[in-house]
């Protein structure tokens, strides 16, 4: 096994013993934690027992009823430093790559705030199509290179290099590279607290 999956999985088991150990600190029950954080009763059972990894907003989310950070609630030694990077070649950071799309998450995992940020690369005629997120989520794409149509609902764009467009992502929503080579931006999530 490599270390990487090994570091993977201690991370899922040291997550899934914090969140048992700070809900029974803090008295919640299952249900309570659930209202607190805005997570599901049924998810946050599933990561106590180690059968569920959380995305990252969950784990924020997680934190935030909990009143800490990220860093803090999976309490790995390396959140004791002032300085966090994240490497280019880091693989846990590539949150999809496929011939359509590649997404490659620059956000510190222990953020305090309700906040993503992904570095983005979109073939030519494909798209980044997202259902609705929380409500209140906005997002902000800025394109570097080529062209893209931003549609969020009813409403539509064109982007072309150095523009970018703010646009609410509670509503279904997508980024669709409409140029003749590949798109590349940055895209920055933000979830209303």
């Amino acid at each position: 096994m490599s270390s990487t999956i090994t570091d993977v999985d201690n991370t899922a088991s040291t997550l899934s013993e914090r969140v048992k150990l700070l809900r029974k600190k803090s008295g919640f029950t299952l249900e309570e934690l659930s209202m607190a954080s805005g997570v599901s009763r049924s998810m946050l059972s599933q990561i106590e027992r180690g059968q569920a990894n959380p995305t990252l907003t969950v784990a924020c989310r997680i934190a935030q009823a909990f009143s800490i950070s990220i860093g803090e609630l999976v309490h790995e030694p390396w959140t004791q430093s002032g300085i966090e990077v994240i490497r280019a070649d880091d693989a846990s950071h590539l949150y999809r790559s496929d011939d359509q799309c590649r997404i490659r998450t620059l956000s510190p995992l222990n953020m305090e705030k309700s906040i993503e940020f992904y570095e983005i690369s979109i073939a030519p005629g494909a798209a980044l199509t997202s259902a609705a997120h929380f409500e209140g989520t906005k997002e902000l794409f800025t394109l570097n290179k080529g062209s893209v149509a931003i549609v969020s609902e009813a409403d539509q764009c064109t982007l072309k290099k150095g523009d970018s467009a703010h646009y609410r992502a509670d509503v279904e929503h997508s980024i669709r590279n409409v140029g003749n080579g590949r798109a590349e931006g940055y895209l920055v999530v933000t979830y209303a607290g």
